[in-house]
Formats: C-alpha cells, sequence, structure tokens
C-alpha cells in the first residue's frame, strides 16, 4: 500500500501528470456545462456542498456586507440569494486556490495519504 502513496504522490509532481489532471478537470468542466446529465449531477453535488456550509457563508456575508448591502441582499429573491451566496464562495475558492496553490497540492497529498493509511 506505501508503494501506492509513494507512487501517486511522485506522479503527481511529474509535470506531464499534472498537465493530465489539469486536462482532466478542463474536459470535466467542460462536460459539466455542456451535457445535462453531468450538469445535473454536479449541482446536486454543489447544492449539497452549500447547504452543508450555509450557515458559515451567511456568516461571512453578515460580518463583510455594509448595512445597505445587507438590505439589498435581503430584497433579493431566494433564488437570486443563492447564486450571491454561490458565486461569493467560488470565488473565494478560486482566489485561495491562486494565493495557495502549492500548499493545497501538498495538503491533497497530505489527505491521499492519511485515506490510504488508515484504510489499510
Amino acid at each position: 500500500m506505501s508503494e501506492i502513496v509513494e507512487e501517486l504522490g511522485s506522479s503527481l509532481a511529474d509535470p506531464l501528470m499534472a498537465i493530465a489532471l489539469a486536462l482532466v478537470a478542463v474536459l470535466g468542466t467542460y462536460a459539466v456545462y455542456t451535457i445535462p446529465v453531468v450538469r445535473t449531477t454536479a449541482q446536486v453535488y454543489l447544492n449539497k456542498f452549500m447547504k452543508r456550509y450555509d450557515n458559515q457563508i451567511m456568516e461571512l456575508l453578515e460580518k463583510h456586507l455594509t448595512k445597505a448591502q445587507k438590505k439589498a441582499f435581503y430584497k433579493l429573491e431566494e433564488v437570486t440569494q443563492e447564486h450571491v451566496k454561490n458565486k461569493v464562495l467560488r470565488n473565494i475558492i478560486l482566489t485561495y486556490w491562486d494565493e495557495h496553490d502549492d500548499d493545497l497540492v501538498k495538503k491533497v497529498k497530505s489527505e491521499v495519504r492519511g485515506a490510504l493509511n488508515s484504510a489499510k
């Protein structure tokens, strides 16, 4: 099992593997936006994720919006509020990824190793 973890870690360090993973991510994103069945499935998981962290997102909005922005936000329809929350969360994740991509790759490797070790 440790050989698999080492192989996975070394393959992620390989530039060709990184390019392949990026290509898979791009193709996955393309599939989500162009294939209705994939989009529906992705939306189900995104909605579960959003509901799981909805309170935290609302706390962030409450903390960082001005009084006028809060008033305008709460006047929006529920669907529009969800759209705003989705966009905020997406922007936060992408900004964090841009600033800390090396740290996140290390974290993913660490989590994979931990999961594989716990599965032994």
